[in-house]
């Protein structure tokens, strides 16, 4: 659309703004019924990895009892923060939440980048990524995954003298494929000049110790990084997946020392709402169910992996996280989404290089898994 003829000439948007693309969510729930003509309470939403099992009953409590809805929240979260210093056993000082790991994304390239200047990404991958880079007016330097959806680090390495990206951003598992960052890899990137952010949104569905975030506990003598996390990495978590509050938007980073007076400064006041709050104080009150839920859809992954390589044009990608992706052969992957979503059941589709014939489903309860797996069986 053209700008407004009556408006001064001065009165414009950022051009960077003006010609960057617009980012894809999933639609909501409701609206999918509606265009479905499917009753909610009929579909299977396996698209958007969420927690099959939605919230803990204690937290459903707590939120319809929650006090002081008028009162504005606590600018430092300070209860949820020593919640989670708590769980993890790393100081308070490191932690800093927020509207999910979305936002932590934000604040950090704010933070570190001036425009003009450049990251690392490695698609495929999480999208928000380049969405935030061009929102910041931040270049985007691609160094795509290999077959495996492996990183390339001898190619980051070999660009570094000519780009000088900043930062770079890998989740681990990795969206859309579920695989983990290998730690060697991770040391290799820590030792060049850049700040290593390691979004960790899937990481409670991986197997224990693939995470580096112990070793910021004291005492900890973690690899050979000793006590405490090297100083140009951030990690990212959030209770979306883990506990079921993708809807409430509550995320986390723990940060380095040095860097978390300036993440203050910058920060929204009130970014974390007294309802996100409270839910994930009781999240955490209650991890051991949450646990419980965890090695549930870990074993349900499993399930649904061997179930899908029994279909003959599917190939499953094995997965660290509660989703897997799926190359599809011999057939149009996105009729296929179509196919299934007129059946009620709804899968992801990604419209891009090297993911144009891939799938990615959400692991479900056991039931939804055998919704699925028979569809596709009818589909032959």
């Amino acid at each position: 659309m053209s700008p407004n003829p009556n408006l001064d000439s001065h009165l414009t948007i950022r051009p960077h703004i003006a010609q960057m693309e617009p980012y894809t969510p999933i639609l909501p729930f409701e609206v999918l019924s509606d265009q479905l003509g499917i009753p909610v309470d009929q579909i299977v939403k396996l698209d958007a990895n969420e927690n099959p099992f939605g919230v803990l009953p204690e937290v459903r409590s707590a939120l319809a009892n929650l006090s002081y809805t008028h009162i504005y929240p606590d600018p430092e979260s300070r209860h949820l923060r020593s919640a989670l210093a708590h769980y993890h056993a790393i100081p308070v000082e490191n932690i800093l939440v927020g509207a999910g790991a979305d936002e932590m994304i934000d604040l950090i390239m704010r933070l570190i980048l001036e425009p003009g200047d450049s990251i690392v990404n490695c698609p495929p991958t999480f999208g928000m990524y380049n969405f935030d880079a061009s929102v910041n007016n931040v270049r985007t330097i691609s160094v795509p995954r290999d077959h495996n959806f492996d990183v390339d680090i001898e190619r980051i390495a070999a660009m570094m003298d000519d780009f000088k990206p900043k930062a770079i951003f890998l989740a681990s598992p990795n969206n859309p494929d579920g695989g983990l960052l290998p730690y060697e890899i991770l040391d290799d990137l820590l030792n060049l000049p850049l700040f290593v952010i390691l979004d960790e949104a899937y990481i409670n569905f991986a197997a224990p110790g693939t995470s580096p975030l112990p070793c910021l506990s004291k005492g900890s003598g973690c690899r050979q990084w000793g006590d405490g996390l090297p100083e140009n990495l951030i990690i990212l978590r959030t209770f979306s997946k883990w506990a079921g509050l993708a809807g409430l938007r509550l995320g986390y980073g723990v940060f380095p020392d040095w860097m978390m007076p300036h993440l203050w400064k910058i920060k929204q006041p009130y970014n974390v709402s007294v309802a996100a709050e409270r839910a994930g104080i009781v999240s955490l009150e209650n991890n051991n169910e949450l646990e419980t839920r965890t090695q549930k859809i870990i074993a349900e992954r499993e399930r649904l992996f061997n179930e899908l390589q029994k279909i003959p044009w599917l190939k499953p990608y094995p997965s660290q996280a509660n989703f897997i992706l799926c190359k599809v052969i011999g057939r149009d992957a996105s009729q296929l989404k179509a196919s299934l979503a007129q059946q009620g059941i709804l899968i992801r589709y990604f419209d891009k290089p090297g993911l144009d014939d891939h799938i990615r489903i959400s692991v479900g309860l056991p039931k939804d898994t055998k919704r699925l797996i028979e569809a596709l069986n009818r589909l032959v």
